[in-house]
């Protein structure tokens, strides 16, 4: 019957639309790539069998193929308009593509840094022997790592957002969205020296609470963080460039890596969507891939 439709639909095309010979071919091969993928996975009935997980399975294949936007855009208007041939022709009862939405942008997978990378940059910026600013330099970089902060909010930071006795911090996200972010043993280690030693010198009698302060004793931009960064990355083996959203988004990644949930790396960057969040689970694939080959008992064989 399947066959039948496609031919309908070809002919369809041919006569009455006018296609030419070219464009109803690529139509059809749309038709017959969705047919051969739900053949694949799980079996393909007829057309009037598809549902609207089918659809939705077969798009998130398509994205995850990293296929161009464009050309996922060109399949679904294939397969709607397929569709609604065969809703005006009482072949379907409903056009399960009528409410497809496509994403307005292909996700690029953020950048972040592997725990050993990571390990050689706080090795630099711990050595006070490469430069006088050192503690600052720590403090920063442990922050950012600690608490998956926005650059902004790690401008904007006060001494009174900060809870040494709890650990934890009050961030002042976008949308005047509040939060509170834990930190652990080596980010209050390494603040508090810097507010008790480096930070009262590099005031020199100025009366602010920001907390990370630049050789005159103004308050950091986030252009003047980003510099800082950079100059710690040069002093590295490491190539590229570094960015404060790449330690932000190390932060997620480790957390989901070891197994947090998605939403409590969620509430801890700040996120209004889970779909943001989301992003993290494709960076952390590898970790959930391993981890349910070593636990999942009927995995292995």
């Amino acid at each position: 019957m399947s066959r039948n439709l496609e031919k309908l639909y070809a002919e369809y095309l041919t006569a009455e639309r006018q296609y030419s010979p070219q464009t109803v071919k690529a139509y059809l091969t749309d038709i017959g790539h969705f047919k051969d993928y739900l053949h694949q996975n799980g079996g393909f009935t007829s057309f009037q069998a598809v549902q609207n997980l089918d659809v939705r399975v077969y798009l998130a294949s398509l994205y995850e193929a990293q296929q161009a936007r464009t050309t996922i855009a060109r399949k679904v208007s294939s397969l709607r308009t397929f569709y609604q041939f065969l809703l005006n022709r009482q072949y379907v009862t409903d056009n399960p593509f009528s409410q497809v939405a496509l994403k307005k942008h292909q996700d690029h997978l953020p950048e972040f840094f592997y725990e050993s990378e990571l390990d050689e940059l706080f090795a630099v910026a711990y050595n006070h022997d490469q430069h006088p600013l050192w503690q600052r330099d720590a403090a920063l970089l442990e922050f950012f790592y600690a608490t998956g902060a926005r650059v902004a909010e790690v401008a904007q930071l006060e001494i009174n957002q900060i809870d040494f006795s709890q650990r934890l911090v009050l961030l002042h996200g976008k949308g005047q969205r509040d939060r509170y972010v834990p930190f652990g043993h080596f980010a209050q280690q390494a603040l508090q020296q810097y507010l008790n030693q480096l930070r009262p010198e590099l005031l020199q009698g100025q009366q602010h609470n920001y907390v990370f302060v630049n050789q005159r004793g103004k308050p950091l931009t986030t252009a003047g963080i980003s510099y800082i960064l950079q100059q710690l990355m040069k002093k590295t083996s490491l190539t590229g460039k570094i960015h404060p959203h790449m330690l932000r988004h190390s932060f997620a990644t480790h957390l989901l890596n070891y197994g947090a949930d998605m939403r409590t790396v969620q509430e801890l960057l700040g996120h209004v969507n889970l779909s943001t969040t989301q992003i993290y689970t494709h960076v952390s694939r590898a970790s959930l891939q391993e981890n349910y080959r070593n636990f999942f008992p009927r995995a292995k064989r």
